[in-house]
């Protein structure tokens, strides 16, 4: 109760509806603290707990040991501790910060990324091929896992922790960390496909003398699932390569390394070559090494796609800002004029689009029959979906000049702008600590959730940062 009154006891420099920052500080540190002490393992994190906190869950399992890669969970909390640290300065939150990045460390696969999980359990341990093991003269994976994965955000956010606090100027000489980050970071720039995309996942660096090809229609595609394995196929789905490009994107602004922004930028080539010829100017889901759309899961087929041709055009405009290079944008009138005439009668969009036909592509529940027909979907998957007001958002973005888009990035400057952000991430934060418990916990469904860490230590630590700048 005294928590929840204080809140609103504020200095005389912000006005007076809003959270003394203090306090929501304190807030932050104490779920930062029962996480620390209660949940991790190795330093790292699992996407769920039971409320104890004894057994974590990942998305295919749970056990006392696990920890997940896979947002939410290590990279995530990581991030979330990082920021509370640079909004409040508490030294124990930068601590936790570096004990999830010291997870990442200990379980770095050979290949140079991460896998979804890992579990600490000393006999599952020996499931998978390590970094650590590799550089001690274990050079043969054998039947262990080694398979870095891109897929869902799992490598691109471990990636983007290890960049994130490898800049700090407490960690510069943190050799294990920089190693690390190093690694990761090559092994990366090496898996690029000469035509500027990534696989979904990868074991190795990518042919160089792969041919560069143009996307392209094929003469003929399979209507039932082929059972083939796709994971070193050019992907874009659940945001392999825009995750990429965030990864790239912060690591130049960081450190100002030209090998960065040539992959961007190669990045950026690969999503202009990958735009589908008319009538069908947008982007598969993924593309076979023909440059030819293709099947990945039962669910996948062949097809344009109204989800990821958005995310393309986002992350092309992305280095657009970044590089003010206008090839970048060229894509963009073609494959905005087919989202016009590519509406349901309903006013959303389907997932997939027929190739050439442009038909709304479904499948039948249980058994996969490709059809027109969305009358007996499966429920797992969104196969239609609203994508009206993402579409109106980008053509308003589109529209912005490109230094006001680079202001913008640049965040607040002076201490008006900064009181407007701080007005604006008041209520998140309020809530935030309102809905933490007297353990230090954020609870959903009786069970602790890492989503709900990451969103209100994030929302919290927005507030805290902006509100002590403003009042400087």
């Amino acid at each position: 109760m005294r928590l929840l009154l204080t809140l609103f006891l504020v200095s005389s420099s912000l006005a007076a509806d809003l959270p003394d920052p203090d306090v929501v500080a304190a807030a932050m540190k104490k779920a930062v603290t029962y996480a620390h002490t209660h949940l991790a393992r190795e330093g790292g994190y699992a996407s769920s707990y039971d409320k104890e906190g004894r057994i974590g869950e990942v998305e295919h399992g749970q056990s006392p040991t696990i920890i997940s890669i896979q947002p939410p969970g290590t990279t995530t909390m990581g991030l979330a501790m990082l920021r509370a640290f640079r909004a409040t300065g508490d030294e124990s939150m930068l601590k936790a910060a570096r004990d999830a990045a010291g997870a990442l460390i200990k379980s770095q696969l050979a290949s140079g990324g991460w896998d979804s999980d890992f579990d600490f359990d000393p006999e599952k341990m020996k499931r998978y091929h390590l970094r650590s093991q590799f550089d001690a003269g274990d050079k043969e994976t054998g039947k262990r896992r080694n398979f870095t994965t891109l897929d869902d955000n799992k490598t691109q956010s471990a990636l983007m922790l290890l960049v994130e606090i490898a800049s700090e100027a407490a960690l510069k000489d943190d050799t294990a960390l920089q190693n690390t980050k190093r690694s990761a970071m090559d092994a990366l720039l090496a898996a690029q496909a000469a035509c500027g995309a990534w696989p979904q996942q990868f074991n190795g660096p990518a042919d160089p003398a792969a041919p560069v090809v143009k996307a392209g229609y094929p003469e003929t595609w399979s209507r039932t699932f082929p059972k083939q394995d796709y994971k070193s196929y050019h992907t874009l789905n659940d945001g392999n390569l825009s995750e990429i490009a965030k990864v790239l994107m912060r690591a130049y602004e960081l450190e100002k390394d030209a090998r960065y922004l040539a992959a961007l930028k190669r990045l950026g080539d690969f999503l202009i070559l990958a735009q589908m010829p008319e009538p069908q100017p947008v982007w598969a889901m993924q593309y076979d090494h023909d440059m030819h759309p293709a099947w990945a899961r039962k669910f996948e087929p062949p097809s344009v796609t109204a989800y990821e041709s958005l995310e393309a055009m986002e992350t092309l405009h992305d280095i657009w800002v970044l590089t003010g290079e206008d090839k970048y944008l060229a894509p963009m009138k073609a494959a905005l004029a087919w989202y016009e005439r590519s509406k349901l009668p309903d006013g959303s969009y389907a997932r997939f689009y027929e190739l050439k036909t442009n038909k709304p592509l479904f499948f039948v529940r249980d058994t996969y029959e490709l059809t027109y027909d969305d009358g007996n979907l499966p429920t797992h998957y969104s196969f239609k979906d609203d994508r009206q007001a993402d579409v109106d958002q980008f053509k308003a973005r589109l529209a912005e000049p490109r230094e006001k888009l680079l202001k913008k990035l640049a965040g607040p400057q002076t201490p008006k702008e900064w009181t407007s952000r701080a007005k604006g991430a008041a209520d998140k934060a309020r809530r935030a600590v309102e809905a933490l418990d007297s353990e230090g916990r954020w609870l959903k469904n009786d069970r602790i959730d890492g989503m709900e860490f990451v969103k209100n230590l994030h929302a919290m630590a927005v507030y805290v940062e902006a509100a002590k700048n403003a009042t400087r």
